[in-house]
């Protein structure tokens, strides 16, 4: 286990790389990346990966067993609270009570944004009904505020729409969320390539979750490589703390004193 490790619910993790499962061309790619990636949380769309709701059907836990993996379900394809919940509820029994789950309510098929007030009110019966949820929001601090207060274990702001790869579209609004927050902070979606969930990390991220940035590269397992070094080295970056910038204003690396000419003889 990491001496840094990442705290959700109580639960200790030695990574901050949370990865999905989609996208994959098959089920030894997924497992491939996920080894590659070294996450110990895997997310998992109960409406569109059997995970024992077709008997009979290959299941990704027969790839990626709980014994081994976190498993968490997420609501994927949900645009109503009533869906979601009625989706976690059909996910917790299928994991034999696991009460870890990602919510995500979605606002509009196109761009797969959160629908922020449908959010909220799942968050509200889901939390009263015993889970513990890490929420896909909108990246808006009053709203992250609200859902923290409503008790959700994690709170997971958007960089930029699912699935766009374009990276961190608002560090600002990001950093006003991860300064206020009690709870962890994951960026969920928008990550298109190793810097992304490096500079995420490197603004005081607890941790990043993808699944299309690692399944949609020419290489998947190979980025899914390359996706747990940034992590790592965005989170040690933070920790070390950058140095202050300084414009109109150069500093040599190494002390001039002591060298010829150095004290301007």
């Amino acid at each position: 286990m990491s001496n840094d490790p990442l705290v959700i619910a109580g639960k200790s993790y030695g990574s901050r790389l949370l990865v999905g499962t989609g996208k994959y061309k098959d089920f030894a790619e997924t497992r491939a990346a996920i080894d590659a990636s070294g996450a110990e949380i895997i997310t998992v769309a109960i409406r569109r990966t059997n995970i024992g709701q077709e008997p009979g059907q290959p299941s990704l836990l027969e790839v990626l067993p709980p014994a081994q993996f976190t498993i968490l379900p997420n609501t994927a394809g949900c645009y109503t609270a009533e869906d979601a919940v009625r989706t976690l509820r059909l996910g917790r029994e299928l994991l034999d009570g696991h009460a870890l789950c990602k919510l995500e309510v979605l606002g509009d098929p196109q761009t797969l944004f959160p629908n922020m007030p449908e959010t909220l009110k799942a968050a509200a019966t889901l939390v009263k009904e015993g889970f513990q949820v890490m929420v896909y929001c909108a990246d808006d601090p009053i709203q992250a505020r609200m859902l923290e207060d409503l008790g959700c274990v994690a709170i997971m702001p958007l960089a930029s729409l699912i699935g766009s790869g374009m990276g961190i579209l608002n560090p600002w609004n990001l950093k006003l969320i991860i300064d206020q927050a009690k709870v962890p902070v994951l960026v969920d979606a928008g990550v298109g390539t190793a810097s992304d969930a490096a500079i995420a990390m490197e603004l005081g991220c607890d941790g990043v979750l993808m699944n299309t940035a690692i399944a949609g590269a020419r290489d998947p397992v190979l980025m899914a490589g390359a996706m747990r070094k940034a992590v790592e080295a965005g989170r040690e970056a933070f920790r070390a703390g950058r140095m202050p910038k300084k414009h109109y204003a150069a500093t040599p690396s190494s002390p001039l004193g002591g060298m010829i000419g150095g004290d301007g003889k």
